[in-house]
């Protein structure tokens, strides 16, 4: 993405995700905020790390001095293992969380099949450690059971969703949302993939981000 890219390996639960890590911009004068770890979309129908709305949030979380971390789940690419239908693959994200943010503030970040895997991730992180931003990207919990958004980061936390989503309805994200009392920012005609409104979704996503209060 940028010429601070760095092709990386991560040990998981079921063998070695390949992974990629964008740093901030050369000259920088402060050290990055934290480290952001993105998922993506689901194995099973093309979804990898190299997927364009994943690669808009890491590149949006970069230019908000981020350190992004994106990677292929288990069985995608070159990362060992199979598809677990979201259990073997919150491990992943756990693993890699862990691997890459042991000490720094973690922010998580997930499109489509990735962000119903976030929600477990920052439900289960949550009570472990302080989070940083959070950022769900057309989160399909029409089709897997995503977790509530704890009340403690909802401050934290950016839903997005295209008005116009044909793979996951709005209706069903709001009435995920809306028990929660978690608020949703629609993208007027959006689809599930934002086709032409890429730069829309990441200057939201940087906007949510530069609003945070830095995290010690």
């Amino acid at each position: 993405m940028n010429a601070q890219t760095q092709k990386i390996e991560i040990v998981g639960p079921a063998g070695v995700l390949e992974a990629l890590r964008d740093l901030p911009a050369v000259g920088s004068d402060a050290a990055p905020r934290g480290v952001a770890v993105i998922a993506h979309p689901h194995p099973l129908f093309g979804g990898t790390m190299d997927n364009k709305v994943v690669q808009t949030l890491a590149r949006a979380f970069v230019q908000s001095g981020w350190c992004a971390v994106r990677f292929n789940f288990r069985g995608v690419g070159a990362s060992a293992g199979v598809y677990d239908a979201g259990r073997g693959e919150l491990d992943d994200l756990l693993a890699v969380a862990a691997d890459q943010a042991p000490d720094a503030v973690l922010a998580l970040a997930g499109f489509s099949f990735g962000a119903f895997v976030t929600s477990h991730a920052v439900a289960t992180l949550s009570a472990q450690r302080q989070l940083g931003p959070v950022v769900l990207v057309g989160t399909a919990v029409s089709r897997f059971d995503a977790s509530p958004i704890p009340a403690a980061v909802h401050d934290r936390t950016l839903v997005l969703h295209g008005e116009s989503d044909d793979t996951v309805a709005l209706v069903d994200v709001l009435g995920w949302a809306r028990p929660q009392g978690l608020p949703v920012t629609v993208i007027p005609g959006g689809g599930h993939f934002f086709h032409g409104q890429l730069p829309l979704l990441r200057n939201l996503v940087v906007r949510h981000l530069v609003s945070q209060t830095p995290f010690v």
